[in-house]
C-alpha cells in the first residue's frame, strides 16, 4: 500500500476516534430478523442516543455499526456488543434508550433482552 493511502487511512481513523473506543455495537437492520423500517428506526435512535449521551469519546466511548445480517434471523432487530459479546434480540427503537443508558453508560446489560454471550478473550 502506498504511503499516501496509509496516511489517508490513519487520518480517517484518527478523525473517527478509532483506537479510543471501549465498546462496539453492531445492529442488524434486517430484512430477515425484522423489516428494514423497524431496523432503520432502531438505528436512527441508536445514533441519536449515543450522541446525546456523549459516547463518541471519553470513558464510555462507543463505536456503532449498522449491518445487514448477524445471522440470527428471527426476533430482531438483533444486536451484539463487543468486547463483552452480549447478544440482544428485539432491539426496536423503543428499547434503544434504555439499552444505551443501562449497558453503554452504566455497564449493566439489559438481561431480559440478552439471549447469548460470546466475550472476546483478553490479550
Amino acid at each position: 500500500m502506498s504511503d499516501e493511502r496509509e496516511e489517508q487511512l490513519r487520518e480517517v481513523a484518527a478523525k473517527l476516534g478509532v483506537g479510543a473506543y471501549h465498546r462496539h455495537v453492531f445492529l442488524c437492520t434486517g430484512p430477515n430478523c425484522c423489516t428494514p423500517e423497524v431496523g432503520t428506526a432502531a438505528w436512527e435512535v441508536l445514533k441519536r442516543e449515543i450522541k446525546e449521551k456523549g459516547l463518541g469519546a471519553g470513558e464510555h466511548a462507543c463505536y456503532r455499526t449498522k449491518v445487514g445480517c448477524l445471522r440470527i434471523c428471527c426476533h430482531g432487530p438483533t444486536m451484539v456488543v463487543y468486547p463483552e459479546g452480549t447478544w440482544y434480540h428485539g432491539m426496536t427503537a423503543e428499547r434503544i434508550p434504555l439499552f444505551v443508558q443501562q449497558h453503554l453508560v452504566e455497564g449493566k446489560p439489559v438481561e431480559e433482552w440478552v439471549f447469548a454471550r460470546n466475550p472476546l478473550p483478553l490479550p
